[in-house]
């Protein structure tokens, strides 16, 4: 586990966020410029949590209890999510000022464009920007919907409340990625200035699964929450060389895509095993994001991804950069929030989500 620890007030707020085989924690003064106060990271076993679902909420319970008591850290929480129940659409609506009229709206086209009984689910809107008014039509903005069943949420939150802890707030784990790694760029642009901005990022979150978000300044545009990640990376290389799960993604680690095979030091068997792995990984991660950006690109008024951010635990894999860029033919970077510099390298990608869930909205 890590700590750091300084003075906290009642305005502090713990990002937190869950994925198979570990919890991670990043507590933030909120009032002002925001301040990072602690973080931590603890393990879990590897049947407490699977593609973004609890299965062993008394596990998740104790763990959280554990790590928050240890680390002395605020109750006050807000959760990220990120599993392939939570639907996300964009909207092109009539440019509504009064907040009620547009959920009404909001509501109504979803009850189409959403493939879960509305009254089943938990349904939050955010405007992201809009289109410049046509000649002789009223100006349109881009609405990003999200909806989250209630009894997944609530499967969610029941371990917290366990815990003791206070979640204040649940969030779309996309949005706090993009807060974390989208700089001081604004949350959305009126509908009049939309076409002043010609592109937008993807951002790749490596974890457990894997999360793509593209965003123009900090507005999300699209997410997609695939499956593809270090999950089955490791439990890949689990069934063919016998190796423990959690050995395993470190020897995905230390075997990388850089360095040739014949240079790492290990059993020559592991390390060749690994190294497949991650080719076959990667080649999946690849064609997940090809499919994310077809199917971004084939909605109304998309702005063209010109790069490619990659983040989460999977960022420290050397050589995996380099091999999505000779591929995608986009510039690829791997993001690190400024706050998380002082951790090392592995630590703060672990971190990157739980330091964007705990910033303001």
């Amino acid at each position: 586990m890590i700590q750091m620890t300084t003075k906290k007030s009642e305005s502090t707020l713990v990002g937190l966020e869950i994925e198979a085989g570990s919890v991670a924690a990043a507590e933030i003064r909120t009032n002002g410029t925001p301040k990072l106060l602690a973080t931590a990271i603890a393990p879990l076993g590897t049947d407490v949590f699977h593609e973004g679902e609890v299965t062993d909420p008394d596990a998740l319970a104790e763990a959280l209890r554990q790590l928050f008591a240890e680390h002395k850290l605020s109750r006050r929480v807000r959760l990220g999510i990120a599993n392939q129940w939570v639907v996300v659409r964009t909207l092109r609506l009539p440019a509504i000022e009064d907040p009620t009229e547009l959920e009404t709206a909001v509501r109504f086209q979803a009850q189409e464009q959403i493939p879960m009984p509305l009254d089943q689910a938990i349904l939050d809107h955010r405007v992201v920007g809009g289109a410049p008014p046509e000649e002789g039509a009223p100006p349109k903005i881009d609405v990003v919907v999200v909806a989250a069943r209630r009894d997944m949420i609530a499967s969610l939150l029941k371990p917290l409340r366990s815990a003791g802890l206070d979640p204040i707030g649940v969030d779309l784990s996309a949005f706090g990625l993009i807060r974390a790694l989208g700089g001081s760029a604004p949350a959305a642009q009126p509908a009049g200035e939309a076409a002043q901005v010609h592109t937008a990022t993807l951002y790749c979150h490596l974890g457990d699964v894997s999360n793509l978000a593209v965003a123009k300044g900090r507005s999300c545009l699209f997410t997609r929450v695939s499956p593809v990640g270090l999950e089955g990376f490791g439990e890949e290389l689990s069934a063919s060389t016998g190796a423990a799960p959690e050995h395993s993604r470190m020897w995905l680690s230390h075997v990388g895509l850089g360095a040739p095979v014949s240079e790492i030091e290990g059993d020559p068997n592991i390390v060749a095993a690994a190294r497949s792995t991650l080719e076959l990984g990667a080649s999946s991660l690849l064609d997940e994001i090809r499919l994310s950006l077809d199917f971004y690109g084939a909605q109304e008024g998309a702005v063209p991804v010109d790069r490619v951010v990659l983040c989460g635990p999977g960022s420290v894999i050397g050589g995996l950069a380099e091999e999505m860029q000779s591929v995608l033919g986009i510039p690829i970077e791997v993001g690190r929030p400024e706050a998380l510099s002082g951790l090392d390298q592995a630590q703060a990608a672990r971190l990157t989500l739980s330091y964007g869930l705990a910033l303001e909205r």
